[in-house]
């Protein structure tokens, strides 16, 4: 049971009104988590505003190795909301249900995945778990892979936005969308 429940579209405020109508013409629909952090306005803008650069309109990672990331930083924080979200939003762009499989059980190159984009999922996941624990290699090797700094940092950016997420969801168990 949600902790606080979402704030409806009926009873948001007009600021409040305008994001939800800029989210739901990107999903089709406004998302609980936004619903639940529309209470705090500032916090549903700049989480909007994150999620449309980060994940869907900027950057050079392609949607897939971003969507990943959000399924398995979910799946290794416990994060049932995201992981089956985002797991839905992998299916959305085409990943079919075998590949989706084969990310669950972190088999990527099998899921189509390039050596480059497998190390850049596992530097976030690596990042999201134990940040001060980071293989020097892994870096080397990235770069040996061609992966640009800019890269690097993008995907650490996705991770951020979902350990994020993750932790105020779980906090206040915000119900997936029925």
């Amino acid at each position: 049971m949600a902790k606080i429940l979402p704030l409806t579209y009926d009873n948001a405020l007009p600021e409040v009104a305008k994001i939800y109508t800029e989210i739901e013409s990107f999903f089709g629909m406004i998302p609980n988590l936004f619903q639940t952090q529309a209470h705090f306005e500032p916090l549903l803008k700049i989480s909007w505003e994150s999620v449309k650069l980060i994940m869907l309109t900027q950057g050079s990672l392609s949607r897939k190795v971003k969507e990943t990331i959000a399924v398995l930083i979910s799946k290794d924080n416990s994060c049932q909301y995201c992981f089956g979200a985002h797991s839905m939003m992998l299916r959305a762009i085409g990943v079919t249900e075998k590949e989706l499989e084969k990310i669950h059980g972190d088999e990527l190159a099998e899921a189509g995945f390039s050596p480059k984009e497998e190390m850049l999922i596992g530097l976030a996941r690596a990042a999201n778990l134990q940040p001060h624990n980071i293989d020097p290699s892994l870096l080397t090797k990235l770069r040996e892979a061609l992966a640009t700094d800019a890269e690097i940092v993008e995907a650490l950016a996705v991770m951020g936005i979902f350990t994020s997420f993750n932790k105020f969801i779980d906090t206040l168990e915000v119900a997936p969308e029925t």
